[in-house]
């Protein structure tokens, strides 16, 4: 599996300065590189504003204008991912100036001890840089413990996890006696080298502002130590296993106060006001912020929310789409050039023989050609136009387009896209133990897929999909919130497409949502709305948020496929992941209710057909079959056959728990939420007519 590495600080707050000074100095060798990650770590859970945890102390990935410095080390284009479809999804939420995706800086290997790509890697700096010393309880700066030459140790070539930040002449803790305490190695503990940890208390405000707690601030409650112009603090911990346990004091003053106060509705009153800082971009926004700041610790689950989109390749049906990513392609390969070569179809050609990435408008004849430089030579979309279109916007936009190519028979066993690499195959209906399983309109095998992921942005305490304001919440991934490309990554593997009958659907829905069960679900989603979302969401209705019958339908089922197949495929259950298609109809939008249910890897060779051989109709409708009676039953029941959401319970499922239905994170698409197996199937209780399925048994 391909990994990034991970490049942080020496003694100060740039790794890059750092070690491209010492290359200056032809100084001792810094080993800047502190670890790797997967790309897919990178882009859901340590992106840049995220902090990883490593061994001995915490880094935060910097934003893009460190990236380029990176890429800046090697001469030629930087590699970029390929993905029309999803740049322009990209480029209505962030502006038209992004013009590319690109992959995390990486480089393979050949072995253990080669030196390719050793120049790349993703920059980060230690964060938080107040770290407390283990021997003594000395809290202070970064910079304080790493004046002396020890005092950052990071020099194995093949040891980056052994990187460490050392309190050098650490005193020890004194004893009652007042006498230092011996330890077995390094002499007296009055005299000894202790490793520091990160103090773990952070600032963070709604707008996605992060700073460093400030220590000596809150010890002498806002005023200055009357004692020193630079006191001496040290922390002291409780060892309590929840909250903010322990206590800071200065030994210069005496003055001492516990972290509780920080704590909760209460405390936010004692905490300093935001000062709008964003560390990994070393900025702050003009004019400060008036939020409230709050108490964060460090491996907060709050702290980063990644704002992703996604995209499986597919090939264009709509010859509009089609014509403005070719003049997209055009304008992004030709530049400035394109204008002064577009009168003559000869030289342009020649042009972009010279580009590899423009295979396609090369193959066009002169006429398509032609179109295809008027329209990138046309007036651009106006700030205006684009901004009404965002606000139009809705995420089920990324996945029309697929589901008009899966809807549609492939035209030959085993069909391939040259551009996309997708590769599907028509299979017949699954045939169970009763014959053709009712509900089931089609079944695709997907040989081959490529997923492309971007990552647009984060968002701190609050996740994307819980505010309205997203576009203010948003924090930017560049100093001057307008990036000219993002980090994406693409994944490659393969999957199976079911697509449900849709007339039985839609008559299956109107029962559904005209039933007491129905709005129960209703009112429990207004209460899960009313109290867990940003309080920027006041404005919004909460159906907007409110998934129709039929997504609860094909979401349950698409669970309770992943768990059989993950026992027949050979893949594990949090290798499946759900792709679903379930909407009603709406404009020009057509009804949707099917799933793809893939499994996917960063490897250039995906996997290994183990998924894909289930789309058999026999061994397919041996595990709908299995999969329906495992719905029949749990061993929570009877509490989670009968589980209805009733006030003041907001949960978002209903007969569904992690015994039975619910997924790992991994697999699914909306954290266990809108789940009912009463739904798929007639469970014993009150609304068993409202079942799509007959009972399997």
């Amino acid at each position: 599996m391909s990994t990034s590495e991970l490049i942080a600080v020496g003694g100060g707050t740039s790794p890059l300065d750092d070690a491209e000074a010492l290359a200056e100095k032809q100084g001792r060798k810094n080993y800047a590189k502190v670890g790797s990650a997967r790309p897919s770590s990178l882009l859901y859970t340590y992106g840049p504003g995220a902090i990883i945890d490593l061994p001995h102390f915490t880094i935060m990935p910097s934003g893009l204008d460190d990236w380029e410095r990176i890429w800046a080390r090697r001469q030629g284009p930087v590699p970029e991912i390929h993905a029309p479809r999803l740049l322009e999804s990209v480029q209505l939420q962030l502006g038209p100036q992004v013009n590319g995706l690109r992959p995390f800086p990486h480089q393979p290997t050949e072995n253990a001890f080669s030196q390719e790509g050793s120049d790349l890697g993703v920059p980060a700096r230690i964060f938080p840089q107040w770290l407390r010393c283990t021997g003594c309880d000395l809290l202070a700066p970064l910079e304080f413990f790493t004046r002396s030459t020890d005092g950052y140790v990071n020099t194995h070539p093949y040891r980056p996890d052994e990187a460490v930040v050392q309190h050098v002449g650490c005193p020890g803790r004194v004893a009652k006696t007042g006498r230092g305490a011996r330890g077995k190695a390094g002499g007296t503990r009055r005299n000894r080298t202790s490793p520091c940890v990160p103090a773990r208390y952070l600032l963070a405000c709604p707008d996605g502002h992060l700073d460093e707690f400030p220590y000596d601030w809150w010890v002498h409650q806002g005023r200055k130590c009357p004692k020193a112009t630079v006191p001496v603090l040290e922390m002291t911990d409780t060892g309590a296993s929840r909250g903010a346990s322990a206590t800071v004091k200065c030994r210069s003053c005496g003055a001492r106060r516990p972290m509780n106060q920080a704590q909760g509705e209460v405390g936010r009153t004692h905490l300093p006001k935001c000062r709008g800082r964003l560390p990994h971009v070393d900025a702050f926004i003009k004019g400060g912020c008036t939020q409230e700041t709050r108490l964060m610790l460090v491996g907060a689950s709050n702290l980063w929310f990644p704002v992703t989109q996604a995209i499986i390749d597919m090939p264009r049906l709509d010859p509009a789409a089609q014509l403005k990513d070719d003049a997209n392609q055009l304008r992004a390969a030709l530049g400035e050039d394109l204008a002064a070569v577009s009168g003559n179809l000869k030289m342009l050609r020649i042009a972009l023989k010279q580009n590899p990435s423009t295979g396609r408008l090369v193959e066009l004849d002169d006429a398509a050609l032609g179109d295809v430089v008027a329209a990138a030579l046309g007036p651009q979309e106006s700030e205006a136009e684009r901004e009404e279109r965002r606000r139009r916007w809705n995420p089920t936009d990324l996945l029309v387009p697929e589901w008009r190519y899966l809807e549609q028979d492939p035209p030959e066993e085993r069909h391939a896209d040259k551009r996309s690499g997708l590769t599907v195959s028509p299979r017949a209906l699954p045939v169970g133990e009763r014959g053709p399983v009712p509900g089931v309109g089609r079944v695709l095998a997907v040989d081959r897929l490529r997923k492309v992921n971007a990552l647009l942005g984060f968002t701190r305490i609050d996740d994307f999909d819980r505010i309205d304001d997203s576009g203010s919440r948003l924090v930017p991934l560049c100093r001057g919130g307008r990036p000219a490309w993002v980090p994406a990554t693409e994944d490659r593997g393969e999957g199976v497409f079911l697509q449900l009958d849709e007339a039985r659907v839609s008559a299956w829905e109107q029962r559904v949502e005209a039933s007491e069960l129905w709005e129960r679900y209703v009112a429990a989603h207004k209460r899960n709305f009313e109290r867990r979302y940003s309080e920027t969401a006041k404005e919004m209705d909460h159906l907007e948020r409110m998934q129709p019958a039929r997504y609860w339908l094909v979401h349950t089922l698409a669970h309770a496929l992943m768990r059989q197949m993950s026992m027949h495929s050979g893949y594990g259950a949090a290798s499946l992941s759900e792709r679903l298609y379930a909407w009603k109809p709406e404009g020009e939008r057509p009804a949707a209710a099917g799933m793809l249910i893939t499994t996917t890897a960063s490897d250039s060779d995906g996997t290994l057909g183990g998924l894909v051989a289930l789309s058999d109709p026999a061994r397919l409708g041996e595990i709908l079959d299995a999969a329906l009676r495992g719905l029949m039953r749990c061993s929570s029941d009877p509490v989670c056959a009968r589980r209805v959401p009733e006030d003041p319970e907001d949960f978002l499922h209903g007969a569904a728990c992690h015994c039975c239905v619910m997924a790992s994170e991994t697999s699914c698409e909306r954290a266990n939420r809108f789940l009912d197996r009463r739904l798929v199937v007639p469970l014993p209780g009150a609304w068993r007519e409202l079942a799509f399925f007959e009972d399997p048994r």
